[in-house]
C-alpha cells in the first residue's frame, strides 16, 4: 500500500464533518510530498523546529498544525506561518502565543488540551484549570489568539470502554463550554481527538479532527 493509497482509504472512512490531521513528524519531505500530491494539505509535527524546516521547503498552501507539547521559547519559530496549535495547557502558553502572533499582525488559532487519560505522562488542564482560564481576565485581554476548541488524548490501552469513557468526558467538557456566548477569542467549533488506533471510536464519540500518522505514513 502507497502513503496515497492509506490516505484514500482513511479518507473514505472519514465523515464529511471530520478533519484529517496527517501526523507527518519525523517523515522526510519527499514522504509528506506523496501525500501533498494525493490531496492532502493538514499536517501535523510535534516539534517547531523541524516544521518550520519543512514550512520552508514545501508549498505554501499546506497548513501546518502544531500537536506536540509547546514550549514557551519556541512559539517565536512559528508564529508566522502555524495554523493551529493543538496543545494548549496554560494561560502563560496561550499568552506568549498571542505575544508572537501579534508581531507578526496575526491571530493564531488554539485548541485548549485537557488532560483525560489514566496516564500522568499526558499534558492537559482539568475542568478547573479549564474554566479558570476561560473566565480570566488577562484571557479576554488576548486578541491575537481564537482559542477554536478542546483537544485530548484517550489512554494508550486496549480497553474500549476506558476510551470512550475519556473521550465522551471530552465532548461534555466541549458541548458544555460551547453552550457559552462566542467572544472574539473564543469560538468553539473544533474537538480534536483520535489516533491511528482510536479514531474510530473518537468520532462514534463526537470527534472532528482526527490525528493520523501510521495508518498514513506506515510504522516507524
Amino acid at each position: 500500500m502507497t502513503i496515497k493509497d492509506n490516505l484514500n482509504k482513511i479518507q473514505s472512512s472519514l465523515p464529511p464533518h471530520v478533519t484529517l490531521v496527517a501526523v507527518s513528524k519525523t517523515w522526510p519531505v519527499p514522504d509528506l510530498m506523496e501525500a501533498y500530491n494525493a490531496g492532502q494539505r493538514i499536517f501535523g509535527e510535534n516539534k517547531i523546529q523541524e516544521m518550520a524546516a519543512k514550512y520552508e521547503e514545501m508549498p505554501k498552501d499546506i497548513q501546518w498544525h502544531m500537536i506536540g507539547h509547546v514550549q514557551t521559547n519556541k512559539v517565536k519559530y512559528m508564529a508566522s506561518f502555524v495554523t493551529l496549535v493543538h496543545g494548549v495547557d496554560s494561560l502563560k502558553l496561550l499568552a506568549e502565543i498571542d505575544k508572537q502572533a501579534k508581531k507578526h499582525n496575526r491571530v493564531i488559532d488554539c485548541l485548549l488540551q485537557m488532560h483525560i487519560a489514566e496516564e500522568d505522562t499526558k499534558f492537559g488542564m482539568d475542568e478547573n484549570e479549564l474554566n479558570d482560564l476561560l473566565a480570566s481576565a488577562e484571557f479576554k485581554q488576548l486578541q491575537n489568539i481564537r482559542v477554536t476548541g478542546l483537544m485530548g488524548m484517550a489512554t494508550f490501552t486496549d480497553d474500549e470502554v476506558q476510551i470512550r469513557r475519556e473521550f465522551t468526558h471530552l465532548k461534555d467538557n466541549f458541548d458544555r463550554l460551547s453552550k457559552q456566548p462566542s467572544t472574539a477569542n473564543c469560538q468553539l467549533s473544533t474537538l480534536s481527538m483520535g489516533m491511528s488506533g482510536d479514531y474510530k471510536i473518537a468520532m462514534d464519540c463526537g470527534s472532528t479532527m482526527v490525528r493520523i500518522g501510521s495508518s498514513i505514513f506506515g510504522k516507524r
